[in-house]
């Protein structure tokens, strides 16, 4: 890739790196209740690895 990188996509990239996170702990309290033991991975809608998913970006 370039070194120098056009804003825009400079854009879209930033926003496909947020994607590939987990879902904030406190949200697994809140989907399944305190009892539950659950990883956050689990509920997060987006999950994308650099080397097994490639983007359109």
């Amino acid at each position: 890739m370039a070194v120098h990188k056009h804003p825009a996509k400079k854009k879209r990239l930033i926003k496909l790196n947020k994607q590939t996170k987990w879902a904030p702990f406190w949200t697994v309290f809140k989907i399944y209740g305190k009892g539950r033991r659950v990883h956050p991975s689990r509920h997060t809608e987006v999950k994308r690895f650099w080397r097994r998913g490639k983007t359109k970006a």
